[in-house]
Formats: C-alpha cells, structure tokens, sequence
C-alpha cells in the first residue's frame, strides 16, 4: 500500500520560479506547498530562496523547523547552514512587496506532523531519502522533514556490519513504515520487505549453477560460511579456512531445499 501526500526534499530535482506578483499571490492564496533551492544562511541564520529572476525568498530562522526546536521556538544553527546548496520546501507566509517574500519551512512541517498522526498507517511504502547513517540504523526522510528510522536488522536478512554497505547519505529509496510511535512523534522504517521473499529471490538460480556472492558470517564451529546471493537471499557453504566477511566468492549451488527455504552451497 502506497501513499504520499509529501515528497522528501531534494526527492524531485526542480524548483517553483515566479516571474510575477500574481503568480506568487495565487501559491498563497492556495496555500501551495513550494520548492525552491537554498543559495546562502546568513549570518541570522536565515534561509535566502531564489524563487525567480525578481523574486528573492527569505525563510527566517524560527520558520525553519517545526520538529527539532530550543525552547524559544528556534532551530539550531547547524540546520541553516546544512541547508545552503539544497533544495527545501515551504509555504508562502507574507508577501512585503514584488521582490521580497516571507517563507516558511515550519508550515510543511506542521502539516506533515498532522500527516503523520492521521494517515500514515504500518505497511504503506513511501519514498524517502538517507539523511544519515549509524552503526545501529539509517535515518531516512519520508516527507515535510519527517524523518524514521531503519533499524539495520530491517534492511536485509542477510547481516551486515553497517548500514553503509548498503546505502549512502543523499539516497534515495523505497521505505515501509513497520511502526508509529504517536505519542513520541517517531516512526520505525523497513527496507528488507522490499527485496522480495524467498520464492521470489530463488526463481533466477538452479541447482548445478556457479553465481557469485558476498560472505556474510563464518562460523567454524558450526561448519559454515553463510554467502548472500542476493540481499535478501543467503546460502550456507561448507565452512573453509582462509575465507572472510565482505569478500566476494564464486560459489557452485549444489542443492536448493524449497520446503526449507534452504540453499547448500560450494565455494570454489
């Protein structure tokens, strides 16, 4: 289930330009939600949005963030100037005159909070973007600066040491929503559904194939090495020495086990 009533910032590489007063008069008349792209912080700390040729947009600094806030209602400083160079969205607040115009991030924000709280439900798949990445997860954008987490045992079935090995700041990608915590504004993301399931996965391999793949554990003790053929897709080799996390191997399917969702493997 799909459903997204905002679009991640930077998600759509393009900006709203106005070349007339009328033109920016009916965006806020009809309270549009606009993108635009950030040219300068000053040193304020707030947002200058070129919006046209004659149109210069100001977002002030207690316009710029409805979610992380100090107790006066200002964002941090950090925020404006990791916005320079990027694009933003916001609504039309004030118009003084044709060439300045008053903006506010905060009023999308606002907005996709009563999104979050309203519509959003486990199991709709939305578009997002990697703001940041943890040993322990991924932050990812979902829209109107709302942001989840992908916890790295939801992006693959297959274990990895850091979310970095699948994804990188600045990524866009599909997301579940897993769960909403309403009471502390938070959302758990999922990736790992998204990959397909076994029965899809196995449809590309046959028994008696050599395919390549990437070590994902070793474990001496337990006579394996446990290789990822595709990410959500692992097979189990014979354990041998000399063999290591990450590294790339050839391996040879000796036996693919449907009923236990099972795939013996040799490397060769």
């Amino acid at each position: 289930m799909e459903y997204q009533k905002f679009i991640p910032e930077g998600w759509i590489k393009e900006k709203q330009e106005f070349e007339t007063i009328d033109e920016i008069k009916s965006a806020f008349e009809n309270n549009k939600v606009i993108q635009g792209y950030v040219n300068e912080c000053d040193s304020n700390y707030n947002l200058h949005v070129n919006l046209g040729k004659k149109v210069k947009g100001i977002i002030p600094r207690n316009e710029l963030d409805a979610i992380n806030v100090d107790e006066y209602g200002f964002c941090k400083a950090n925020l404006c100037k990791n916005k320079v160079n990027t694009f933003v969205q916001f609504k039309i607040k004030e118009i003084y005159n044709e060439n300045s115009v008053i903006l506010s991030r905060k009023m999308v924000e606002e907005d996709a909070l009563k999104w979050m709280k309203n519509d959003l439900k486990p199991g709709m798949i939305l578009n997002g973007i990697v703001k940041n990445i943890r040993q322990f997860g991924a932050f990812v954008e979902i829209g109107g600066g709302i942001v989840g987490l992908l916890h790295i045992e939801d992006i693959s079935v297959s274990r990895m040491k850091t979310p970095e090995e699948r994804f990188y700041v600045g990524q866009k990608i599909k997301v579940m929503i897993k769960l909403i915590d309403h009471e502390n504004n938070k959302i758990i993301l999922s990736y790992k559904e998204l990959l397909g399931n076994w029965e899809d996965n196995i449809k590309e391999f046959k028994e008696k194939m050599i395919v390549s793949g990437i070590i994902k554990e070793t474990d001496k003790y337990k006579n394996g090495i446990f290789v990822e053929l595709k990410p959500n897709l692992v097979g189990l080799a014979e354990y041998k020495e000399g063999f290591s996390y990450g590294q790339n191997v050839d391996v040879y399917i000796k036996k693919i086990i449907k009923e236990k969702k099972k795939i013996k493997l040799l490397i060769i």
